[in-house]
């Protein structure tokens, strides 16, 4: 729904839509309309979604609201491109934050941006303002911009490996049960050892080393890394630095209860992921997506049901999570949607049709917010009827009304106070309060360089870590073994009675206890055991695999 069309109307809502169309003469609602209304009457905080549509009409006596309570009992936003579904978001994320809630959104194309600036006036907005009785005033609202590894306008927002994990690692890399199982014993003995997976590498190195002479020793006893496993994951890597993704991993790395702030006003941030510059690798960004949710959950403690969430997060392009995964993932996944409500986070997954999402996620959703869909060919027709299934029983004819939708307009039901579904209510959405469209670059670049955390995560940092580790133990093998081969031509020289060049004498048997104490120092057992075993620790692990060393 942009400023241009923002007035659309479908086969739900239609022009006579107006301040007090659809009333009697005497300002009362039809009986059922009036009866899907009553669903909504909120006595408490809510949001202000728009206007019932009934029987072609808009009828601004009719407020549509979901109540703020509810939003950690997640939802779902879908529809066809171009029905509104990210004016939907915005409208959602502004009046979060007016209610002191922090808001996170991915914005895809750029165009969510505007949330930091005022909206412009115009007669369209107006016009959209009167059908659904909106007191329409242009606000801007307080914004964080970030960008994946620095990519793009926004702070850079960095991942290291070890914090990311093997499972999303793995499928991210579109790594195989048997080569996921691999990785995640790479990580098992970089945790043992204190080799810190910082960026891709750190990963390289420790893979490369497990299979070497020298290390390969090292994880006989827990089965082992075979050299086609780990030629695979090490392929895999690089492919994945070429397309550009190694500055999305690295230092430092970002702390997740960012998201949770609010503004000096009270206001709730929204931080807005600009992905417009990755969003030809959809792998990558979705999973980097589940990596915040991850990290979120494995740090914030349970807190029961509240008046108002802590963070509403909306997870764009949720179908890219879900294409391929397997089985142990899709759980994982349902077991965090699950349990994280209780953590006060509420989560949005934002998509074309129901059907993207899997049953058990989809079954978790308590608010649903379906823009129209399009029934072009017969799998169009067939996701209609599934979509259709989803919802409650209702008086509208759902397959034709979710066809004949306009732009802004939608089928909901949410999630009443007393957490039972909403009756089915078609509305006419209202017009976000901020600018529809990009926020100017110059205004973008001022807000990115002038944040607080623009001086804590601008500059990447590299510190010591596996690669430098391994590297320098390798060196000091050198040179011992150089050392090592010295002594034993001095030792053997003594032995014939012979002077080498060089030498200037000295007692035989102190060369020969010299040559046994390098020889016999353990470098040469193994190179792991000259790296980190002072300060290595096994990580505690998420259900994503996910690993919190330092803040």
């Amino acid at each position: 729904m942009n400023e241009s069309d923002s007035t659309g109307g479908g086969a739900a809502g239609s022009a006579e839509g107006g301040a007090s169309g659809g009333t009697g003469a005497d300002g009362v609602l039809p009986p059922q309309a009036r009866e899907i209304a009553a669903g909504y009457d909120i006595a408490g905080p809510a949001l202000d979604l728009g206007a019932l549509l009934w029987d072609g009409t808009c009828l601004p006596g009719a407020q549509i609201r979901v109540p703020l309570g509810m939003l950690n009992r997640h939802g779902l936003v879908a529809g066809a491109t171009g029905t509104g579904k990210t004016k939907t978001l915005q409208l959602i994320a502004e009046q979060l934050s007016a209610n002191g809630v922090p808001v996170f959104l991915a914005d895809m194309k750029g165009d969510i941006s505007g949330i930091a600036s005022p909206g412009a006036p115009g007669d369209k907005v107006a016009a959209r303002a009167g059908q659904v009785g909106q007191e329409w005033t242009p606000a801007g609202f307080p914004t964080e911009f970030y960008a994946l590894g620095g990519i793009g306008p926004g702070i850079p927002l960095r991942a290291t490996v070890t914090g990311f994990g093997p499972v999303l690692l793995a499928k991210v890399l579109g790594l195989n049960r048997t080569q996921e199982q691999s990785l995640g014993l790479i990580f098992h003995y970089a945790d043992a050892k204190g080799l810190d997976l910082v960026d891709l590498k750190d990963l390289r190195s420790v893979a490369a080393f497990l299979v070497s002479d020298t290390g390969r020793a090292e994880l006989k006893g827990i089965g082992g890394l075979s050299t086609a496993t780990a030629g695979v994951i090490l392929r895999s890597v690089t492919a994945f630095e070429q397309q550009g993704a190694a500055g999305f991993f690295g230092e430092p790395e970002f702390d997740t209860a960012e998201l949770l702030r609010q503004a000096p006003d009270g206001r709730g941030l929204v931080s807005v992921l600009e992905l417009a510059a990755v969003q030809d690798r959809p792998q990558l960004f979705s999973t980097f997506l589940m990596w915040l949710l991850a990290d979120l959950f494995h740090d914030l403690p349970e807190v029961g049901d509240l008046d108002r969430p802590k963070l509403v997060f909306f997870f764009d392009e949720a179908h890219l999570l879900f294409d391929g995964a397997s089985p142990a993932f899709l759980e994982s996944i349902t077991q965090t949607v699950r349990l994280i409500r209780s953590k006060g986070v509420g989560i949005f997954f934002v998509t074309q049709t129901p059907r993207d999402v899997p049953a058990d996620v989809l079954g978790q959703l308590g608010n649903r917010v379906q823009h129209a869909l399009r029934a072009f060919t017969p799998d169009d027709a067939k996701a209609l009827r599934a979509t259709v299934r989803t919802f409650p029983n209702s008086p509208y004819d759902l397959e034709e009304l979710l066809t004949g939708l306009g732009t802004g307009e939608a089928v909901i039901t949410v999630l009443s106070e007393q957490g039972a579904p909403t009756p089915v209510a078609a509305i006419r959405l209202r017009a976000p309060q901020s600018l529809m469209g990009p926020c100017p670059a110059a205004e973008l670049d001022a807000a990115v360089k002038g944040s607080s955390l623009y001086g804590r995560y601008a500059q990447a940092v590299d510190r010591e870590s596996a690669y430098e580790k391994l590297g320098a133990a390798q060196d000091a093998e050198q040179r011992s073994a150089a050392e090592a081969a010295d002594r034993a031509a001095v030792e053997a020289a003594v032995t014939s009675g012979e002077q080498p060049a060089g030498h200037s004498g000295g007692s035989s048997e102190d060369d020969s206890s010299l040559v046994r104490q390098v020889v016999g120092s353990g470098m040469f057992k193994s190179l792991a055991r000259s790296v980190g075993t002072q300060m290595g620790r096994e990580i505690s692990r998420s259900l994503f695999g996910t690993a919190r060393r330092r803040r």
